[in-house]
């Protein structure tokens, strides 16, 4: 029983192996027979980031050498700090004094229009009371020269009295002296052109007196014509009260712009402080390292380069005739001559706008008369598909030969 068990197991073993023999030559046979197109014109691109100073000076430590591996942030080189420290304290006092500034001059805005608001009222009240005063200053003048032309009036009519009282007088001195009229009568106008007399002196002085009335009166309105001109001047001073708080109000936005631009000063001081640490913008391998410690670098001057390793693909330069059935998402086959023909697995991601020779720096002239045609080549980006570049990592520049399978 045993030995037709041992026969059943070795020819299950048998089908077994001839079954996987029959499928690997049929995928051989595949992909012998499958179409496709290949160029040996091709080679493997990447990202070389040149690695520049943001910020001029003196490179006082160097933190990397050619071909090191970096990762993103690492630092690579120092550059003197010491005046971009200075620069950022000079900032930060400018900042300060600015802001100083500008909270008095906001501070300013609601005294400033609290003062003129006050002034415009009290200059506005006390126009009211020069316009009253003036007013009543003229009415008192109105009065003094009533007083004194009715002074004048009386002083004429007194007047006339005592001369017809001193007529009357010089008559009866002569009837009195003839005994020709009582002497009760003569005493008699004799007192009455005495107390004439004494009235127009009287009159005189209320003449004198309306007049001193009136002088005064004038004088006080002159003073209040003058203080009610004074008082306009002072309200058309203080109607100005809505520019000086729009000027108050504008020296204070200016003050506040004076804080944001040193404000933007300060930060564009820290920026180049912080630019004198040159740091790695991605993982990859240095190259081209061309300063020294001690160099005097200048702002945008290249210092070394940076090589992606993680991120490679392949530029293939098929014919122009090879493109006819080709298209992008087709798979692609990468065989690498470093590597003694190592393959990587692709597909076809894109294909140029335009041949190589389009982008040259001379590109060719067919129109110039010596016309021969040339099969063009157009470039064509093959993606690897990922965790195939860790074991042996293609490096840009390297020969391929790529293959891409067009259906």
């Amino acid at each position: 029983m045993a030995i037709p068990l041992l026969g059943r197991i070795k020819r299950s073993w048998l089908l077994a192996g001839g079954a996987v023999i029959v499928l690997i030559a049929a995928f051989l046979l595949w992909r012998h027979i499958w179409p496709r197109e290949s160029t040996d014109d091709a080679q493997v691109a990447g990202h070389v980031s040149p690695i520049a100073t943001r910020v001029g000076g003196t490179v006082t430590a160097i933190h990397v050498k050619d071909n090191q591996q970096v990762h993103a942030g690492d630092v690579l080189i120092e550059i003197d700090r010491r005046d971009y420290e200075l620069a950022v304290s000079h900032a930060e006092a400018d900042l300060a004094a600015a802001e100083a500034a500008a909270r008095a001059a906001r501070a300013s805005v609601p005294v400033t229009s609290a003062n003129a608001q006050s002034e415009m009222h009290v200059t506005e009240a006390g126009t009211g009371n020069a316009e009253a005063a003036l007013r009543a200053s003229e009415r008192e003048v109105d009065a003094a020269q009533a007083k004194l032309t009715a002074a004048r009036a009386h002083l004429a009519e007194v007047t006339a009295n005592a001369t017809r009282a001193t007529k009357d007088l010089d008559r009866l001195k002569t009837l009195i002296a003839k005994d020709e009229v009582p002497r009760q009568q003569y005493d008699m106008a004799e007192a009455t052109a005495k107390a004439t007399d004494a009235t127009v002196a009287s009159a005189e002085a209320s003449i004198h007196e309306a007049q001193a009335n009136l002088e005064v009166a004038q004088s006080r309105r002159d003073q209040a014509a003058g203080a009610l001109a004074q008082a306009k001047a002072q309200a058309t001073a203080a109607a100005t009260a809505p520019q000086q708080i729009a000027l108050i109000e504008a020296r204070a936005a200016a003050a506040d712009a004076q804080v944001m631009q040193a404000r933007a000063a300060l930060d564009v001081a820290k920026l180049n402080l912080d630019r004198t640490t040159v740091r790695a913008p991605s993982n990859g391998l240095v190259s081209r390292r061309s300063v020294e410690v001690g160099q005097v670098v200048q702002a945008g001057q290249p210092v070394m380069a940076l090589t992606a390793l993680d991120e490679v693909w392949v530029v293939a330069n098929f014919k122009e005739t090879q493109l006819d059935e080709m298209r992008t998402g087709q798979p692609a086959v990468v065989s690498v001559d470093a590597y003694d023909g190592r393959t990587y697995q692709g597909h076809v991601d894109s294909i140029a706008g335009a041949t190589g020779a389009t982008f040259s720096l001379l590109p060719p002239d067919n129109a110039s008369g010596n016309f021969v045609k040339v099969v063009q080549r157009v470039p064509v980006k093959i993606l690897l598909d990922t965790q195939q570049n860790q074991a042996a990592p293609l490096r840009p520049g390297m020969s391929v030969t790529a293959t891409v399978y067009l259906k």
